[in-house]
């Protein structure tokens, strides 16, 4: 166990509550060690080489057992962790072991994987209406349904009360019918992430779990975003069900966008909307920063609650697009169907021109340009959303820099497609700006509010251009932020 918990001596107060994983400020003992296994990484080359291309690694602050009648309260070390491989291993001794160890040439999985390997080799020489070829389809598939399900059964995951359940158990016990028949088996590399290793060790060797954080290392990988040094959440695809488990029995902070102050109380009598224009077809205002579009939760207040509270006579209103809960800007509400699907026309056949202003968190090195990068949603990590050249969505955005004042870039953005997060992943993109946007608690980094900068997501929607729906009167509308 010497090789794998490793001293931290710190002046720091622990934390009375775990870490919630999804949604959490690094407590200071997590931050000094992950300082520990930066430094660690970049002093063996094989492993930071591998890391430069793009690694999360995690850290588990514990307690040591204190001896009877020793040390008034136990002693705090620290288990490191690292999501996947590195440098091709599972199995680097300074890191925690995989909770299941799938690599071994002579066990069971190398063995069948390498007999559905050999299956593809046939295929791939036989015609695909070869009766031949569709047998060894159809048992390939049966092989690898099969393999996946063993291989899940295999991690069988401790909790904090000393119980323990495989992966297919937690799966199956956390997810609704309707999901299952359509995700019957956990995502693949589920149970190899860095916070089910690190809980998993700890709980083996009988070591209290006091903090936890994961940070990413080197380079942003190809369709995500990711900021060397920053700390992040636990992804919620593979995570979700697995630390839900994993967590019982542990005392847990509250998650903290529960009460977050930017988030509007649902049953609020003073809850208004700024109506900028209004006919007896649209009602276009004027959204705040921190106003849901549609309702997410049911304790939260958004657009669409307050128009049934307070405006809404029918149910035929509609919002006939939606903003980010943090962007502020205009939003067009439709009052009869024919207007929502007269709008809904004119969005799909890109007629609606907008124009956003946003704060870059940095400088760029060009004036002006196009970003065309392709997005489609994070299955495994909604809402994320990640470029993919392949299967993304075209998402098309056109951009001129307005001024630059103490490393913060204001930028005009005009967007041709309406693609979840568009404008913040393109901005925060590696093969976009590679700079993101003021405030991005998703794709940006560490943002500490100012009196300059208060607590928000510097995105306004603040000029749309359209065909109004009945009158055909060309309407434009603008609003300037408040930044």
């Amino acid at each position: 166990m010497t090789q794998k918990l490793h001293s931290l001596q710190s002046k720091e107060e622990r934390p009375q509550r775990f870490t919630f994983p999804f949604c959490y400020e690094p407590h200071p003992l997590s931050v000094e060690a992950a300082k520990k296994v930066r430094r660690y990484v970049t002093t063996h080359e094989q492993l930071m080489t591998d890391a430069a291309n793009g690694k999360m690694f995690g850290v588990l602050v514990v307690e040591k057992p204190a001896a009877a009648g020793g040390q008034e309260q136990p002693q705090l070390g620290f288990l490191a962790a690292y999501s996947g491989l590195l440098a091709g291993r599972n199995d680097w001794p300074w890191f925690v072991p995989p909770v299941f160890d799938a690599q071994q040439p002579d066990e069971h999985f190398k063995k069948t994987e390498s007999n559905i390997s050999a299956m593809n080799d046939i295929i791939s020489t036989l015609d695909p209406v070869d009766p031949l070829a569709i047998e060894l389809r159809e048992r390939r598939r049966g092989l690898s349904e099969e393999l996946q399900q063993w291989l899940f059964r295999q991690y069988r995951m401790l909790n904090a009360e000393g119980k323990e359940r495989d992966l297919m158990e937690i799966w199956h016990d956390y997810h609704s019918k309707k999901v299952r028949r359509k995700f019957p088996f956990p995502p693949a590399g589920a149970g190899d992430c860095c916070a089910p290793k690190l809980l998993q060790y700890a709980y083996q060797q009988g070591l209290k779990p006091v903090c936890m954080a994961e940070f990413w290392m080197g380079a942003s990988p190809k369709g995500e975003v990711r900021h060397d040094g920053q700390f992040y959440p636990a992804c919620r695809g593979k995570c979700l069900p697995i630390l839900t488990w994993m967590l019982r029995g542990l005392d847990v902070d509250d998650n903290p966008m529960k009460d977050d102050s930017l988030l509007f109380p649902l049953n609020d009598p003073l809850a208004k909307l700024n109506i900028l224009y209004e006919d007896q077809w649209l009602m276009i205002i004027n959204k705040p920063t921190g106003l849901l579009s549609v309702p997410g939760r049911e304790s939260r207040r958004s657009v669409w609650s307050i128009i049934r509270q307070h405006y809404a006579d029918s149910d035929d209103w509609a919002l006939a697009h939606r903003l980010d809960m943090g962007t502020s800007g205009l939003l067009i509400v439709t009052k009869t169907r024919e207007a929502y699907s007269l709008m809904q026309e004119q969005f799909a056949q890109r007629r609606v021109k907008k124009t956003y202003v946003a704060l870059l968190d940095g400088t760029i090195d060009t004036k002006q340009g196009t970003i065309d990068l392709p997005l489609k949603a994070n299955p495994i990590d909604r809402p994320h959303q990640v470029v993919d050249h392949e299967n993304g969505k075209t998402a098309i955005t056109d951009y001129e820099v307005l001024s630059v004042n103490n490393g913060i870039t204001r930028i005009a953005l005009y967007p041709h497609t309406g693609r979840t997060h568009q404008l913040r992943v393109h901005c925060a993109h590696q093969e976009g700006l590679g700079v993101p946007i003021l405030g991005d608690d998703l794709y940006g980094r560490p943002f500490t509010p100012s009196d300059l900068y208060p607590q928000r997501l510097y995105l306004h929607a603040q000029e749309i251009t359209f065909t109004h729906p009945l009158t055909r009167e060309q309407m434009t509308l603008h609003i300037e932020p408040d930044f």
